[in-house]
């Protein structure tokens, strides 16, 4: 069964796109296949206006252009699709203007698996008062064993992967056609990554797969890359930083049931918390628990 959860990487994508915007700075689109400026940095999508209708951004980039590219991957071709797009891109406006006051320079970017072929898509909306154009990539124009190929034997050899090599060893699998051929080639690429030796290529290209490949793959495979990123020092700072956001949000719950006059055994309860814990943390933040 192919994974489904609604956030990657242990549940918590806010803090995982922080990790993966250190290691995808100016990192290039080119190896999609499009002439884009470099990525600056991952932003979070977690965007209410999605969420509210249950959309959900596959990525969001800040580029060097200082515009923002929404990412999107589809293994069919629906016009009825421009329509989420179009929900993506009032979402990102929309939280952009809240926090900042103003709207940023959107791009929208679709890249098809191989199942779609160049030609067969069309790439405007015009709707009169509603208009935007797609930038597309299509993983048809590129051969997924010749990546592989040109991979391992770079890997076997012992010589490095540079940046087109990382960004096209995450997307290799959506080269394939068919659900069951994209998740074969996940699970050759995370063997592959039993090859690589840099620490700094494995903190990329292992989060990166789930990633770019989400929407195919297998949930024993993503388990196991679960368990490889945990060994890796990305992964433990990863888990460290998770752990300190999860204690920020129960001492909030806290501090507001404290507020409402609720009691510890209630605290405990919505939080997990055990009541020496509790009464520990409102003293650190000179309170006393309500009677």
């Amino acid at each position: 069964m192919e994974h489904t959860d609604t956030e990657i990487a242990y549940q918590n994508k806010d803090i995982f796109s922080k990790f993966m915007g250190e290691r995808m700075r100016n990192k290039s689109f080119k190896a999609y296949g499009l002439d884009l400026p470099e990525i600056v940095r991952v932003e979070p999508t977690n965007l209410p206006t999605i969420q509210a209708t249950e959309l959900r951004i596959d990525n969001l980039f800040e580029l060097a252009d200082g515009t923002f590219a929404i990412v999107d991957y589809e293994s069919d071709y629906d016009e009825k699709n421009k329509l989420k797009y179009a929900g993506y891109l009032t979402g990102v406006l929309t939280r952009f203007y809240e926090q900042h006051g103003h709207f940023p320079i959107l791009r929208m970017i679709v890249i098809y698996t191989a199942d779609i072929t160049r030609g067969t898509t069309k790439d405007q909306l015009d709707a009169g008062a509603i208009r935007f154009k797609l930038d597309t990539a299509f993983r048809s124009d590129l051969s997924g064993d010749e990546i592989f190929g040109r991979l391992s034997s770079k890997l076997e050899d012992g010589q490095p992967l540079d940046d087109t090599d990382c960004m096209q060893f995450m997307i290799a699998p959506l080269t394939y056609r068919e659900k069951a051929a994209k998740q074969a080639a996940v699970r050759k690429a995370y063997e592959l990554t039993n090859l690589i030796s840099d620490e700094e290529t494995l903190n990329l290209v292992l989060p990166g797969l789930t990633v770019f490949c989400e929407k195919i793959i297998d949930d024993q495979t993503y388990e196991k890359i679960k368990e490889r990123i945990r060994m890796t020092r990305m992964g433990r700072e990863f888990e460290e930083e998770k752990r300190e956001a999860v204690e920020t949000e129960q001492g909030k719950t806290i501090l507001r049931l404290q507020k409402a006059g609720e009691k510890l055994s209630t605290m405990a309860i919505a939080t997990g918390w055990t009541l020496e814990k509790i009464k520990s943390f409102l003293q650190s933040m000179n309170l006393q628990p309500a009677q």
